[in-house]
C-alpha cells in the first residue's frame, strides 16, 4: 500500500530469461509453475470485468527489476525454486538459484534462531537485563531503563524501547564503522546512537538497533564473531550452504551475487552497500536456502526436527508479544492459519519471507531492484491463487459511475495539518479523479464506489470524500487515518 504521505522512491535491451529449476518436476507442477509466471496480478480487480494477469518476464521489464528468484514450500518441503533475469542490468550472467541476494531485514529472524539457542544452552536469559551480558558497550542508563530494563525479548520483539529503525549501509570505499561505533553513533557510523527513549516492555516500535545489541551480547557471550557464531549454530545445521553474515561479503561469493538496483533501473555505485549490522540486515542468502528456515521452524514446532531450537522454545518463538511480532518473526493468525513472516529492504533489494507454521507451506522471494516489492507481491497473489491459499488474494472492487459535474466538485487543491508543503492536486479523468502528489510529482488514480466514496486504482486504498449540509466538498480522509482539507 502506498501512503500519500511516503516519498515514493531504462528499459532494459537484454531479453529476461527463466533460470533453471532446482528440483525435479512432475507434468502436474510444471502446469502450476507456469501459471504463476504468467498470472501476476494487482492488489485490485474490478467486479465484472475480465480479471487482469501479466507475465513475469512483462512485469521484470516495466518495474526495472533486473532477477527475481523463488522458492515455494509444500507439503513440508522445498517443493520448486527458480530464477529469472539477469544478476544487473547491463550483465550477460544469468541469475540461478544458487544467485546471493542481500536479505535485509528478514536477516532479524534468522539471527534470532541463534539468540534463541543460546537460551537453551543457559548462556542468555529471555527476561534478564541485557547489560548483564554486554561487556563491550551498555545500553546507556535512562528514566525509562530505571523503571524496567531491556531484556532480550524486547530486543527480539521490537519492545525494547530503543530507538534507530534501521540502517542504510555503507557504499564501497567508504570506511566501515565497528558495532560499538554504531551504537554509540560515533563517525565513521552514519546512523544516530541506540538509545533507550521508552519504558521497555510498554508499546511496539520497530527498531533494527535492538537488533545491534542482540548481534554485540551474542559477540561478548561467545568470544566469536557474528558470522562465524551463526554459520556454526544456524546456517550450518539449517543446511543454508549458500548463506552468510560476512560483511563485507567475502571476494569467492562475488562471482554469483546479485547487484542492487535503484528502482529507475540503474546500478548502486559499487554494486551493493555494506551492513557492519549484521543481525538486523547483513544475510547474503537464496530463496531456497530461507526455504530451509521456514521448513525448519515448521517441523521444529511439530518436534521433527529441532536442528536448532526445542519444539516448546520454537512455540515460544512463534507466540505474538505485543504488537505483531513473536520472538524475531512477524507473527498472525492461529491454528492452521498461523503464520511467520518477514520482509526486507536494504538498498537495491527487496524480498519476503512468508510461511505456515502448521501446514507445510510457505514461499521466499528475492529481487535485487528498489522497486522489487511491486513485483513481490503481484507475485504473492499469484503464488496464493496456485495453491489455493487464503491470503493475498487481491481486492474487488465495483466501479461506480459518478458525472463529470460531481466529479468536478472534487477537484482541486488539498492541504494537510501541520504539513504546508504537501498538497495534493485532484483533476478529472473519465469517471475517476488524476491525484498529484505536488512535492514530488507522484500521480495515482481514484476510481469511484459511489459519490463520496474512492479507491485507489494501484492498491485499492480507500478514499472517502467529506461533504457539508449544501454538498460542497470540504476534504477527505484516505486510507482511513490521513485527513486532508479543501483549499479554498
Amino acid at each position: 500500500m502506498k501512503y500519500l504521505i511516503t516519498i515514493l522512491l531504462l528499459l532494459w535491451l537484454i531479453p529476461v530469461v527463466f533460470g533453471q529449476a532446482q528440483t525435479s518436476q512432475t507434468p502436474d507442477l510444471v502446469q502450476k509453475i507456469q501459471q504463476i509466471e504468467t498470472g501476476l496480478m494487482p492488489p485490485v480487480q474490478l467486479i465484472g470485468e475480465s480479471p487482469i494477469h501479466y507475465p513475469i518476464v512483462e512485469r521484470m521489464r516495466q518495474l526495472h527489476v533486473p532477477a527475481v528468484s523463488i522458492a515455494v514450500v509444500n507439503n513440508g518441503k522445498l517443493e520448486w525454486a527458480k530464477a529469472y533475469g539477469y544478476l544487473s542490468a547491463d550483465s550477460l550472467q544469468k541469475a540461478n538459484v544458487q544467485t546471493l541476494f542481500q536479505a535485509a531485514s528478514i536477516s532479524k529472524p534468522v539471527s534470532a534462531l541463534g539468540a534463541l539457542k543460546l537460551i537453551e544452552q543457559g548462556k542468555l536469559s529471555l527476561d534478564t537485563d541485557i547489560n548483564q551480558y554486554l561487556k563491550s558497550w551498555k545500553i546507556p542508563s535512562s528514566r525509562f531503563t530505571e523503571q524496567k530494563p531491556v531484556t532480550l525479548r524486547g530486543l527480539l520483539s521490537h519492545t525494547a524501547g530503543l530507538t534507530v529503525h534501521g540502517f542504510g549501509g555503507y557504499a564501497q570505499g567508504k570506511e566501515l564503522p565497528t558495532v560499538v561505533q554504531v551504537l554509540t553513533g560515533e563517525k565513521p557510523a552514519n546512523s544516530p546512537a541506540v538509545v533507550s527513549d521508552t519504558v521497555p516492555g510498554v508499546r511496539w516500535r520497530y527498531s533494527g538497533g535492538g537488533y545491534v545489541v542482540m548481534q554485540q551480547a551474542i559477540t561478548d557471550i561467545t568470544g566469536e564473531t557474528f558470522p562465524a557464531f551463526m554459520q556454526k549454530t544456524v546456517l550450518s545445521p539449517l543446511g543454508m550452504q549458500h548463506s552468510t553474515y560476512e560483511q563485507p561479503l567475502p571476494d569467492a561469493r562475488k562471482v554469483n551475487a546479485s547487484i542492487a538496483h535503484f528502482g529507475n533501473g540503474k546500478k548502486i555505485p559499487g554494486d551493493w552497500h555494506t551492513y557492519p549490522e549484521m543481525a538486523p540486515a547483513g544475510l547474503w542468502t537464496t530463496p531456497s536456502d530461507l526455504a530451509q528456515y521456514i521448513i525448519e521452524v515448521q517441523q521444529s514446532l511439530q518436534g521433527k526436527a529441532n536442528h536448532v531450537l526445542s519444539e516448546q522454545m520454537t512455540k515460544l518463538m512463534l507466540t505474538k508479544e505485543l504488537g505483531n511480532h513473536g520472538l524475531g518473526p512477524e507473527v498472525k493468525g492461529a491454528g492452521n492459519a498461523l503464520v511467520f513472516s518477514h520482509g526486507g529492504s536494504n538498498a537495491g533489494y527487496k524480498c519476503f519471507l512468508y510461511g505456515f507454521a502448521k501446514t507445510g507451506q510457505g514461499v521466499v522471494i528475492m529481487t535485487n531492484s528498489d522497486s522489487g516489492m511491486d513485483l513481490i507481491y503481484e507475485l504473492m497473489r499469484s503464488v496464493s491463487a496456485a495453491y489455493g491459499w487464503s491470503d493475498f488474494k487481491p481486492v474487488m472492487k465495483k466501479l461506480a459511475q459518478v458525472s463529470q459535474q460531481k466529479l468536478a466538485t472534487m477537484a482541486g487543491k488539498y492541504t494537510i495539518k501541520d504539513y504546508p508543503k504537501l498538497i495534493l492536486q485532484l483533476s478529472v479523468t473519465d469517471n475517476a479523479l488524476q491525484v498529484k502528489q505536488l512535492w514530488n510529482n507522484f500521480e495515482f488514480t481514484l476510481q469511484p464506489e459511489s459519490d463520496l466514496d474512492f479507491f485507489a486504482k494501484d492498491d485499492g486504498g480507500p478514499v472517502k470524500f467529506e461533504a457539508a449540509q449544501d454538498g460542497t466538498i470540504t476534504g477527505l480522509v484516505a486510507w482511513g487515518r490521513e485527513h486532508w482539507t479543501k483549499a479554498n
